[in-house]
């Protein structure tokens, strides 16, 4: 899997931020007693020993933003929520229990993953006792102090143990695990169609009206002997579209899909062009490094009129960014490709799960700098040092180096060409980090490639 990440939650002003720049050794949130400063996640790689996590914080919880962004802010924190593999409740432990730290913790309730109770501002001996009151919401307390610098390798030593961790053998036992494959689009483009193709059987309502699918729905099927899960999701539009609450849900329950999902297939219909949504959408999926295949559906009603270099030009044309992205030309009311589709996907999936040594890594990456070394900045050449992969689902790949900031993004986007070239993730998003690493300079820098 990714690497797991360590999501800091709480009500505004508890000192989440503090907390991020504290465990990351440098300032990179915002820090300010304005409640509501922060509402997107921010993430930053931290080194935990000999394992690797991104640190997550968040916004306040139940903050009534002045922008009316409340409903983006929590949506944000729940989607940190759920790809969590370690939570760190934080709570004030000079201002005590607030009914907001209670909503917290009832919202904490029944997630599944490890949560840590972070009592920060506990800033000298004598606040302990006060911070011992948090064990009311029945987690370990860590008595820490961001500005006195107290209680922090008893935190580290504590995530660190947390950190959700897979031995090969368990693995082994485990076995191969099912594909999760999500069906996204707009409405109407045969996702639900295609899903009763998969199942055999009529499924999911299948109707003519936009929007008939209103819930993401799971649907197990089987083919060539192996089991898998198809996510049927409610068919997307643009957000001022939205009418109801029905609607409103089945967007996040959408979105939440594909977080979940181990491969997307986003839909097209072929007789359609493609639309604002389509890019909202590719954009999301992206965002969430999900391997994905564009699927041209219905391909049977313009088979005769338009050739498929027409619709890989188009679709190459309006996403750039997403050249790896594999097409499909299918019809899932017939099931003409179908078959072959679902081979694609499982290829993607075991890309995504692969790993290179770092032997293998590091050579490649020393020919990729032979054959195009990085032009030189202010008269001084960057230099990598050595590169890991420390994670996969999807790859993750770090460049230690002197300096990450001369690493331009045109010569990042030539790293990752020469990765899906040569390492067995041609087709699946990589995460790349540049991590700073200098032998006279124990200060670490880490910045990720947006691709």
């Amino acid at each position: 899997m990714g690497a797991p990440q360590v999501v800091i939650v709480g009500r505004p002003n508890v000192g989440k931020s503090s907390l991020f720049n504290w465990l990351a050794g440098k300032r990179l949130a915002i820090v300010d007693p304005t409640a509501g400063v922060t509402r997107d996640r921010m993430t930053y790689l931290i080194e935990l020993g000999d394992r690797f996590a991104e640190l997550v914080d968040t916004g306040g919880m139940g903050v009534e933003d002045v922008d009316n962004l409340t409903a983006h802010i929590e949506e944000q924190i729940q989607q940190a929520i759920d790809s969590a593999g370690v939570i760190l409740f934080v709570v004030d432990a000079q201002e005590g229990i607030t009914p907001l730290d209670e909503e917290v913790a009832r919202r904490l309730r029944y997630v599944t993953v490890p949560v840590l109770c972070v009592a920060n501002k506990t800033d000298h001996d004598g606040l302990r006792p006060q911070a011992d009151e948090f064990y009311r919401f029945g987690r370990k307390i860590f008595a820490v102090s961001t500005k006195q610098n107290r209680g922090k390798s008893e935190l580290v030593d504590a995530v660190r143990t947390n950190l959700p961790e897979l031995t090969e053998e368990e693995s082994e036992l485990l076995g191969e695990p099912e594909m999760k494959v999500a069906m996204v689009g707009r409405r109407n483009t045969g996702k639900s169609t295609l899903v009763n193709t998969l199942a055999e059987s009529e499924r999911m309502i299948v109707s003519e009206v936009p929007g008939t699918t209103r819930d993401s729905v799971d649907v197990r099927f089987e083919m060539d002997g192996k089991a898998f899960i198809a996510i049927d999701t409610p068919g997307l539009r643009r957000r001022k579209s939205i009418q109801n609450d029905v609607e409103f849900y089945g967007l996040h329950r959408a979105q939440r899909s594909i977080r979940r999902a181990d491969v997307t297939l986003l839909f097209f219909d072929a007789a359609q062009r493609i639309s604002k949504v389509d890019k909202q959408l590719c954009d999301y999926i992206a965002e969430q490094y999900k391997p994905s295949i564009f699927v041209v559906n219905k391909w049977d009603l313009m088979a005769e009129h338009m050739p498929t270099e027409r619709w890989v030009t188009y679709l190459r044309d309006t996403f750039r960014s997403m050249w790896h992205v594999p097409i499909a030309f299918v019809t899932g009311q017939s099931g003409k490709n179908v078959k072959t589709l679902m081979n694609h996907a499982q290829m993607l999936f075991k890309q995504a799960r692969s790993r290179v040594t770092t032997g293998q890594l590091n050579k490649l990456v020393a020919a990729a700098l032979d054959h195009n070394p990085p032009p030189v900045v202010h008269n001084r050449r960057p230099k990598i040092y050595y590169a890991t992969q420390v994670a996969s689902q999807p790859p993750t790949i770090i460049l230690f180096c002197n300096d990450p900031q001369a690493m331009s993004r045109t010569y990042q986007r030539y790293l990752l060409g020469v990765f899906r070239d040569q390492l067995p993730f041609g087709e699946v998003p990589i995460k790349l980090y540049l991590r700073k690493r200098e032998s006279s300079d124990t200060t670490e820098q880490v910045e990720q490639v947006v691709e």
